[in-house]
């Protein structure tokens, strides 16, 4: 049974959490369709990481990796679209050769589930790995663009406490797993 957290921490266990987080406070329309775009990557890696972890039927996992593929295409697409706000912050071109690898890990994935090769299950780990990578990127871009954009006076809460960043959230996390 997980630990109850104070409301301030957030805990991201899963590609499914982090999809959940990306729902919440948005800070405008562009963010807020990042924040879209990138819970759609993110349900499709749980969706892909779940159906090889519980199947064994190759074709079944085929099929969940080439949504994904295609999801990650359309979500690298959708960032050439973003503003020159975001395309100005350091951590986009990171994310952007974050979600690259990415997508490389990705394709080498499917092709060796479609050779059935011994290799697959090494292409699976390389690909979970650069997804945790990738979606901490993009964790960080959001909280920069968002820190960034949002006045000093937007940073308090009702309550007069300060609100965590969402850099902060995903390093308190971190140093929870280290424990």
């Amino acid at each position: 049974m997980p630990a109850t957290i104070p409301s301030q921490q957030l805990t991201l266990q899963s590609f499914g959490d982090i999809s959940r987080f990306l729902r919440e406070g948005v800070a405008d329309e562009e963010s807020r369709q990042l924040r879209d775009s990138l819970s759609a990557l993110s349900s499709q890696i749980d969706e892909a990481v779940r159906t090889r972890r519980t199947s064994t039927d190759t074709a079944t996992i085929m099929q969940r990796v080439a949504s994904l593929s295609q999801c990650a295409r359309e979500h690298q697409l959708f960032l050439t679209g973003l503003g020159s706000a975001w395309h100005a912050l350091y951590e986009f071109g990171a994310y952007q050769r974050a979600l690259r690898e990415l997508r490389n890990a990705i394709a080498h994935w499917q092709q060796m589930l479609e050779r059935r090769s011994a290799k697959e299950s090494a292409g699976f780990d390389q690909f979970e790995l650069l997804a945790w990578r990738t979606l901490g990127e993009a964790l960080l871009l959001i909280d920069m663009y968002e820190h960034h954009s949002d006045p000093p006076s937007d940073l308090s809460d009702v309550g007069g406490r300060s609100k965590l960043s969402a850099l902060q959230r995903v390093r308190n996390w971190f140093g929870r797993l280290r424990r």
